[in-house]
Order: C-alpha cells, then structure tokens, then sequence
C-alpha cells in the first residue's frame, strides 16, 4: 500500500525491535524515561545506554522527537517521539498524530528510508487502536517528505495491524460497480 507521494506504507503483526531498517520509533514521554511497554522492549534488547542517551536530549515535548544510535538493535536509530508528558499517562490520538509527524520530520531531516512505528499511545497511554491507527496513517499519507521511501506499522498486538489495515482501506478509493450488458464489473479507481 503506498502512500500519494509514493511511501510504501507496510503493516504487519510482529517484533519491532527485530527490524533491520533505519530507525525504530519509540512512543516517549517527555523525561525519556523507557520503564513499560515499547520503550522497555526497545531498553531491554538494546541496551540501557538508548535510555540515557534519550534522557540526556530530554525534555522531549509533545510534537518533538530525538534520535539515539540503536546500540545492539539491529536497526540504526531509534527516534522517540513524545506522545505522553509523564510515564504511564492517558495520551490522546492527537498527540498520537502530533509524535508521528515529529518521528517522520526527524527521520526526513537525517536523509532515513526506511522507518518503522509500533502503536503510537495504545499500550500504557491508553489510546483506542481504531483511534491511534487513523492518526497514524493520516499522517503518514499528509506528510511531505523527501527521503522516506517506506514506513513499516509493527506491533505484536494483531488487533493493532488489522486496526492500521482498517485505516489504510478507509482512505483508498472505493471500486464503483460498472453496468455491462446487465452484468455488474468492477471499476478500478483511476
């Protein structure tokens, strides 16, 4: 499924932190702090320097993301993108949307292609999948870039990658049935 700009956008249910790509994206809060969820994941594979080094560049606000080396992550970089002001906080899709934006300028700014997200705000921040999985693919479809070339939606919750293929099919163009000879065929979208 691709994107208007040509962003392949790829969705599967799976391991994030087993991504050999150019960077993760870690669902932050604002002290860079990573005890649960994701960010805990992500410390525990990689290593507990991602935490300091992410703290070090702290406070990360709402709408802003900062950039790590991935240490023993098989990807390059993890970018962590606030989506919560303190741990463990209810978050809201739009914070969702403001943290994707964030991660993908981020990513754009140091020449990345290849990204991958988990469920922005839907494990400790609380936010509905259905709610968190449109804010994500709205945002990845509006967003401008010029080096992103694919961005990989991963969660090991399978409810969270049908909810992003829900998303995703809500904004293609609907096939029209085409009358033909008292017969109905599908019209592809132009």
């Amino acid at each position: 499924m691709s994107a208007p700009r040509g962003v392949r956008i790829t969705v599967r249910a799976g391991d994030l932190t087993s991504l050999a790509v150019d960077a993760i994206v870690n669902p932050a809060n604002r002290s860079g702090a990573m005890g649960g969820g994701v960010a805990k994941a992500i410390r525990t594979k990689g290593g507990r320097e991602i935490e300091r080094e992410a703290r070090a560049q702290a406070p990360i606000e709402i709408g802003t993301a900062v950039l790590t080396p991935a240490r023993s992550l098989p990807c390059r970089y993890v970018l962590h993108a606030a989506t919560m002001v303190q741990a463990a906080e209810r978050s809201s899709a739009e914070r969702v949307r403001q943290a994707t934006l964030a991660a993908l300028r981020l990513a754009d700014q140091h020449e990345l292609q290849r990204i991958a997200f988990p469920g922005m705000g839907t494990g400790v921040g609380r936010v509905p999948k259905a709610d968190a999985a449109r804010a994500m693919i709205e945002t990845i479809r509006a967003f401008p870039g010029r080096h992103l070339k694919e961005v990989i939606l991963i969660d090991r919750d399978q409810e969270m990658a049908d909810a992003w293929q829900r998303a995703l099919a809500e904004g293609q163009p609907r096939r029209q049935p085409v009358r033909t000879g008292g017969k109905e065929t599908p019209q592809r979208p132009r």
